[in-house]
């Protein structure tokens, strides 16, 4: 996964400049009519299942909106490698070659103040994604714009999934290994600062706990959304509560996959399990009752409108048609729940 990850980012450079090539200058002694629109997108790294998934539908959806309009749509992707200094010139570089739209996966959420400045001064839009800047930047300009999805709902269906399990006396007893009428759990967290991260787990735990279903939480790692990272902190929160860790609250489904292969490799008896994104290894596991769910982060609808809005920003077109009205400059994607239930469902989209 992680050499065919390197490998799509390494290519489309190289295809965005031979789309240009193609449709640029002249045809013959005819000028070519269809307009070439230059959108430059920055993503923090390239090592999150999810966020290659976002890039192949953005590249997917330029590519309709082609045959749609007749005009051009040149896509260059980049991934600054978890630096926001080498996102910052990432960026810069887009604005000096004079691309009509940018968009970004912020390093830091909170730390856009270089790209805004830049990007106003040349008057050329941006569209962040995935990871919120902090309000007051995002106000900062009207060419400014967010597409995402709601980190509450997530963490609200992350809990619901939970909820049903649990609320099953039947279910509740094999959760409940230690018999003592109460679910010890732990968390897998994305990574400091980041908002979904931190909404994610409150919400969850919170809604949980209102829900009155009896829980204890025992332990507490940051995996940066990685799957390899969740594997070896699970281990050691396995070797600090050998035979005590019922359930796993992950904030993606990277971390929840690691940490099943914690629990694998040490033995222990399986945990309950749910994750976030819906990625088609945590599908496979939610089908083989692995995973008791996830919830389905919108890919392919988070990647419509991204490249939509920078299509219509870029035309001078409208772009309350993607936000929703004149005066909205954030786009919320929904979220929905996968269980076994619905699994199938979500299978064969892919």
């Amino acid at each position: 996964m992680k050499r065919y990850m390197i490998a799509f980012f390494l290519i489309m450079p190289v295809l965005c400049i031979l789309c240009g090539c193609r449709n640029g200058g002249y045809a013959g002694n005819e000028p070519v009519k269809n307009r070439n629109i230059r959108i430059g997108i920055s993503v923090n790294d390239v090592y999150d299942t999810f966020i290659v998934e976002l890039c192949e539908s953005m590249n997917a959806r330029a590519r309709e909106i082609e045959k749609e309009t007749g005009d051009i749509l040149l896509v260059d992707i980049v991934s600054a490698g978890g630096s926001q200094l080498a996102q910052n010139d990432q960026v810069n570089g887009f604005i000096d070659k004079g691309y009509d739209v940018v968009c970004v996966n912020l390093v830091d959420r909170t730390d856009a103040t270089v790209i805004i400045d830049k990007a106003r001064s040349a008057d050329i839009p941006v569209v962040f994604f995935n990871r919120e800047p902090v309000a007051e930047d995002l106000e900062r300009w009207d060419k400014l714009f967010y597409v995402g999805a709601n980190a509450e709902q997530s963490g609200l269906l992350q809990a619901e999934i939970v909820i049903d399990a649990l609320s099953d006396s039947d279910r509740f007893r094999q959760v409940d290994r230690n018999d003592d009428g109460v679910i010890q759990f732990v968390i897998l967290e994305g990574e400091i600062g980041h908002q979904d991260a931190l909404i994610r787990t409150q919400i969850s735990i919170e809604a949980i706990q209102q829900a009155g279903i009896p829980i204890e939480r025992i332990g507490d790692e940051i995996a940066n959304w990685n799957r390899d990272q969740a594997e070896s902190k699970m281990a050691s929160l396995i070797d600090e509560h050998p035979k005590e860790i019922e359930m796993v609250i992950s904030n993606n489904d990277e971390m929840a996959i690691g940490a099943l292969e914690a629990v694998k490799h040490r033995g222990e008896d399986q945990p309950l399990v749910v994750g976030v994104d819906g990625i088609s290894d945590a599908l496979e596991l939610v089908q083989m009752k692995k995973m008791e769910g996830t919830v389905y982060n919108d890919a392919i609808g988070q990647a419509e409108k991204i490249i939509r809005l920078s299509y219509e920003l870029a035309t001078s077109g409208n772009p309350a048609s993607v936000t929703g009205s004149a005066g909205s400059r954030s786009v919320y994607v929904d979220y929905r729940r996968i269980d076994y239930v619905n699994v199938q469902d979500f299978i064969r989209m892919q």
